[in-house]
């Protein structure tokens, strides 16, 4: 079997390429090299795979088609979720059933944690705040999703809890919200850090990450991947795909079933110190229940990341400022007149479910991707499962839900109408739709 790559996009600088630690200093392939496994993509996913498989003992070779962090990882909010951002446990064991579908439920209620314990044990320098993460119900009735979401996660041990109004306006600074619920668990990133220090732990540990080298072509022969770049190529026995909604035309199969949307972030000034002590006192993350979202949390020099959603994206960089920041306004007064330093934006990997796509596209070939905008703690846990079904662990122990790939019939098309999404959710918004 052969795939064919195409083309990627550049995105705006964000604040988090302006406070980030430096790369470490990565070579391009330009040999041809062998290895166990070999690894297309350097995010989040693909580089937790490599750390992973090279802590066991494996050779692992990375391939990333820019720098590190260009792609969604590097871009993101930096919000560290453990729960998927529709599916409820429930509704993962009824597709996945009894066995699969609770071990994946496992992986989710797990990845917060996991996140946080490997950024303590390899020292890995990303601001990272384990101080919980909220969910606010935008209206009475969607209380009703806080509600089932702590009645599912407590019954698997997650350490949840329902927050009522009061509770909610005084952990955020604000009574905008009706109550909601919170996992202590998750927290808060500089994702960027995130991912250079995931690449400086896995080359530590014996992986060999290349930069600058996007796949052209994959081809399965003689029992081994072949993987060839501009410059050189990889042989291995096992092959990992963690591309997410960057996939190109490599595996097809896999890009047609998720839609590229594009996320806008955004970063205010550094805020007065008494503002701080008003928005998040608490320093949480914050996502609520909005379809047209509206999530923040603060960064170490003090500053809120936020972001939003747009119909059209011309001179969306100007318009947002207006938009979020009157919303800002409408949620904390104080931060009425707030100032932007920098807005950027990547792409989410959606599907139409909100539901992950893990995948055996070949022999000894595993593939995810549909973060559906909670990839930052799943990604990471993901690539331990995937390493693991690399180096051989039986495929019926690992917290993978394993499909066969169904590609969108007129996916070019969904891709162009994907935003209109957003009148639907603007619509629901405005009703009592849990």
């Amino acid at each position: 079997m052969g795939y064919r790559a195409e083309g990627r996009l550049a995105r705006p600088d964000s604040l988090w390429e302006a406070t980030a630690p430096p790369s470490p200093d990565l070579p391009t392939l330009a040999d041809a090299v062998e290895a166990d496994a070999v690894v297309i993509g350097g995010g989040f996913t693909g580089l937790s795979t490599a750390l992973h498989l090279a802590e066991s003992g494996r050779t692992v070779v990375v391939v990333e088609a820019s720098v590190l962090g260009r792609g969604a990882s590097g871009r993101n909010n930096g919000q560290v979720i453990p729960t998927l951002s529709r599916p409820d446990p429930d509704d993962l064991v009824a597709r996945f059933g009894p066995d699969a579908g609770e071990r994946f439920v496992a992986l989710i209620r797990d990845s917060a944690a996991y996140l946080f314990d490997l950024v303590r044990r390899h020292g890995i320098a990303c601001d990272a705040e384990q101080t919980g993460w909220v969910q606010p119900a935008h209206s009475p009735g969607r209380m009703r999703i806080a509600e089932r979401r702590v009645a599912q996660w407590g019954r698997r041990g997650a350490p949840v809890e329902l927050l009522d109004r009061a509770a909610m306006a005084a952990l955020l600074g604000s009574d905008a919200w009706y109550g909601g619920w919170i996992n202590r668990t998750g927290g808060h990133i500089n994702p960027l850090a995130l991912v250079r220090g995931l690449a400086a732990a896995a080359v530590a540990a014996g992986a060999r990450v290349y930069v600058e080298s996007p796949a052209l072509s994959v081809e399965r022969r003689n029992d081994a991947w072949h993987v060839r770049t501009p410059g050189g190529t990889v042989r291995a026995g096992a092959l990992v795909l963690a591309t997410n909604a960057y996939t190109t035309g490599i595996f097809p199969e896999v890009r047609r079933e998720v839609v590229p949307v594009l996320s806008w972030q955004m970063a205010t000034a550094p805020l007065d110190e008494t503002v701080r002590r008003t928005v998040l006192p608490g320093r949480h993350a914050m996502s609520d229940t909005h379809g047209d979202l509206r999530f923040m949390r603060p960064t170490a020099d003090g500053r809120l990341v936020t972001g939003g959603a747009l119909l059209v994206p011309l001179n969306g960089h100007q318009r947002l400022k207006g938009i979020v920041g009157e919303r800002l306004g409408g949620l904390f007064p104080v931060l009425r007149g707030v100032r932007f330093d920098h807005v950027w934006n990547g792409y989410i990997g959606m599907t139409t479910d909100y539901t992950p796509r893990v995948h055996r596209p070949g022999p000894d070939a595993y593939a995810w991707a549909g973060c559906n905008g909670r990839g930052v703690a799943l990604s990471v846990s993901m690539g331990r499962e995937l390493a693991a079904a690399a180096a051989g662990k039986d495929v019926r122990d690992l917290a993978l839900p394993f499909t066969e790939p169904r590609p969108l019939p007129f996916h070019g098309l969904l891709r162009r109408i994907g935003p209109l999404k957003l009148l639907v959710y603007r619509w629901r918004d405005r009703r009592e739709i849990a």
